[in-house]
């Protein structure tokens, strides 16, 4: 079995990403996001303001790594927070595992966060100076973690395409 994990910040597109390099490959694509609200039964946005956001990184840790362990060749496209929390980073080269940190600047992310931050509970109530603050905040805080990927590949300006057969060549 096999692991391809996508990291990133928000909106650098890494589920649309592993959805399209899934049809060149071959594996099957699991949002990490998605996989928690189908476990738990509650949106993201629903668990961070019902339980809070320590009570959402214990389960995103125990579900990321019920992922690596399943015996399926997968692409896991993770939150944007998670190689911050529960040492996450630390399973982003494990065995079997190849990771890819698909990174943004900060204007290129506020761009494709400005119209659809009601979307993101993290971003949801901030103004456009404040969102592009906290993004470039956010973007310095976790860059010790994304760095941990095996691969870096820059998005911007890039077409979707171009990102796959990017990916496509650091790893074949």
């Amino acid at each position: 079995m096999q692991k391809i994990i996508l990291v990133g910040y928000m909106a650098v597109g890494k589920t649309t990403i592993a959805q399209l390099l899934s049809e060149k490959i071959d594996f099957k694509t699991v949002d990490l996001d998605k996989f928690i609200e189908q476990k738990i039964g509650l949106s993201i946005d629903e668990i961070f303001t019902q339980k809070g956001e320590l009570y959402f990184r214990k389960i995103e840790h125990k579900f990321f790594k019920e992922i690596l362990d399943n015996d399926e060749n997968n692409i896991i496209s993770t939150g944007g927070g998670t190689p911050c929390y529960a040492n996450n980073h630390l399973l982003l080269n494990g065995k079997n595992c190849v990771s890819i940190y698909l990174k943004a600047s900060v204007n290129v992310v506020f761009e494709r966060l400005k119209d659809v931050k009601k979307k993101r509970p993290l971003v949801a109530n901030k103004s456009e100076d404040e969102l592009k603050e906290f993004i470039a905040k956010h973007l310095f805080e976790r860059s010790y973690f994304y760095n941990y990927a095996t691969f870096k590949i820059s998005t911007d300006f890039k077409t979707l395409e171009t990102i796959v057969e990017d990916i496509l060549k650091v790893l074949f």
